[in-house]
């Protein structure tokens, strides 16, 4: 065994500077089967950055013995004009491979598996960016082309990194089964030290399985505690899980074994960013919890929800952004007259030195958000059926969520294209990013265009979706490939609608909200001018008073 101190000053020494690819951002939530009201599997995913928002479809197939795949780098950042895709290696394919939906983060394949994501950075002492090849992202297109079950997902995600090294900071994914399971895993790397050569594992990762009744999330901090060794059923992890701690220094033998603490015990940021997130989704989902919203201490991983929870219920706490809470983002002189809770990042520079590493509260929808979805596994139902992904480009308070079957093979070519440094009305995601951008002029009005809109749509799409599950079933049994363009066909023109519809919302706010008027189609308007309080707030009034200082 290696001297414990020496290794960590010699990797303090080596470690020089180091940029975690992700940033601190996402949220995901998991549902077991027995806690959801149609007794499907869901999780969900917030990619909160600027992220690849393309949905582009990547076909499966079968290949020839020798075939080898490209590795890369900075395969989420594709949209950025100043990331390039980095091919760092290749490893040998599989003689066959599934479809899959490729967007920054892959979110689903063809056999009805999905994945959501979210970073946790980690102890510097675990990054290794310059001989370790894979990054969350390129796991999860290789798991998503090569596995069809959560376990499966886990073990070639987990081989894969111990092989050719884990390259990223520490990382988490949500994955969904049609076995009716969902686990989380987590990863980071193998230190500085490690190469190749050196026949060590490139690669430390744990997973656990969420129970049935039970509900997880996590916001960008490692969320798995202790681990049973002898829960072979609910946990899998890697070979040197505990030896890396214990030859860092991290953890003695005998002693409790909790992943957090070990790997991530100081999490990124303030409590505001992580921890303020996990209060509010675990307490809208049972406020009987009662949980301290600044405790210390990391809240449970796993609670059971009092009610079942429905598609529905995970598309309302995306859109949460801490109204009716003392936290309440719409309130106070940082929302502004119209009570906007968009909490734009504040300059290092400006900050005065008591702020102490405070900072805004993060709220579940945030305004940079790439796309986000609400994913579900229906028991029973054949591959291209059993999964249904809800996405939505943009915030997901202002998005509309559209659904999108696991055995669609396109997508309309909006939502293929677009820059994220150019506006693009031919890109869909400029649809759902302007009418958000708009409706900060005047938050509070907007909001209710936007919401009346959102629930026009999402509710007729769950009315027509258990007929459109019936007409596909049917096809399924005469043809599968029948049922496949079935459901591709009511997919595209979905989307296609739903994109129509919300440039015309657009240009609808626009011409209903301008110079302070609100203006209704028969040409009648009202001033509605600034709300009082917020008058009072900001001095309305005191023309003659000296500045603020």
């Amino acid at each position: 065994m290696r001297n414990g101190t020496w290794l960590r000053r010699t990797l303090l020494t080596v470690l020089l500077v180091f940029v975690a690819s992700s940033a601190f951002a996402c949220t995901v939530m998991m549902v077991g089967k027995n806690a959801t009201v149609d007794g499907s599997v869901m999780t969900t995913h917030t990619c909160d950055g600027w992220y690849d928002h393309r949905i582009q479809i990547i076909p499966g197939g079968t290949h020839k013995p020798g075939e080898m795949v490209p590795i890369y780098k900075n395969i989420c950042y594709m949209t950025r004009p100043n990331k390039e895709l980095v091919q760092v290696g290749e490893i040998p394919q599989v003689e066959k491979t599934y479809t899959y939906f490729h967007t920054g983060y892959p979110f689903m394949n063809e056999k009805s598996l999905i994945m959501g994501e979210y970073t946790w950075s980690g102890r510097d002492e675990n990054l290794n960016e310059d001989k370790a090849w894979m990054m969350i992202e390129q796991l999860q297109v290789l798991a998503l082309q090569r596995t069809a079950t959560a376990r499966d997902a886990i073990r070639v995600m987990g081989e894969l990194a111990e092989k050719y090294g884990y390259a990223d900071g520490g990382e988490a994914l949500s994955i969904a089964d049609t076995k009716g399971e969902i686990w989380l895993f987590e990863i980071c790397g193998p230190g500085p030290l490690w190469t190749p050569e050196s026949g060590k594992p490139g690669a430390i990762w744990v997973a656990q399985r969420i129970p049935d009744d039970g509900f997880a999330m996590g916001s960008n901090r490692a969320r798995i505690a202790e681990i049973d060794w002898n829960d072979k059923e609910n946990f899998m992890y890697s070979s040197n899980i505990k030896s890396f701690a214990e030859e860092m220094g991290w953890w003695k033998e005998g002693e409790p074994f909790v992943f957090h603490k070990i790997y991530n015990p100081q999490p990124y940021g303030s409590p505001y960013y992580q921890q303020r997130r996990e209060w509010r989704v675990y307490s809208l989902v049972d406020p009987e919890l009662n949980l301290d919203p600044a405790a210390a201490e990391q809240y449970p991983l796993v609670i059971k929800p009092p009610k079942k929870l429905s598609v529905q219920d995970l598309m309302a706490i995306n859109r949460d952004y801490l109204e009716g809470t003392r936290f309440d983002l719409t309130k106070g002189l940082a929302a502004g007259p119209f009570g906007n809770p968009n909490r734009y990042q504040t300059p290092k520079d400006v900050r005065p030195e008591n702020r102490k590493g405070n900072d805004w509260d993060r709220a579940i929808s945030i305004f940079r958000c790439s796309y986000s979805f609400v994913g579900q596994v229906r028991p029973n139902m054949p591959d291209p059926l059993a999964a249904v992904v809800w996405f939505g480009e943009d915030a997901p308070h202002s998005t509309l969520y559209m659904p999108i079957y696991a055995g669609t093979t396109e997508v309309p070519k909006p939502y293929t294209l677009g820059k994220r440094h150019v506006f693009d009305k031919e890109s869909a995601w400029w649809a759902w990013n302007f009418v958000s951008n708009w409706a900060d002029l005047k938050f509070s009005y907007m909001i209710e265009d936007i919401r009346e809109a959102q629930r026009l749509h999402e509710n007729k799409y769950f009315l027509e979706l258990p007929q459109v599950d019936k007409k596909a079933m049917e096809l399924y049994g005469k043809d599968p490939k029948q049922a496949v363009a079935y459901v591709t066909r009511y997919v595209n023109e979905t989307l296609t609608k739903g994109l129509e519809d919300w440039w015309e919302l657009g240009w609808t706010l626009v011409g209903k909200y301008y110079d302070g008027m609100i203006i209704q189609p028969d040409g009648t308007f009202k001033n509605v001018g600034y709300p009082t309080e917020w008058l009072e707030a900001v001095g309305f009034g005191d023309t003659d008073a000296e500045p603020k200082k």
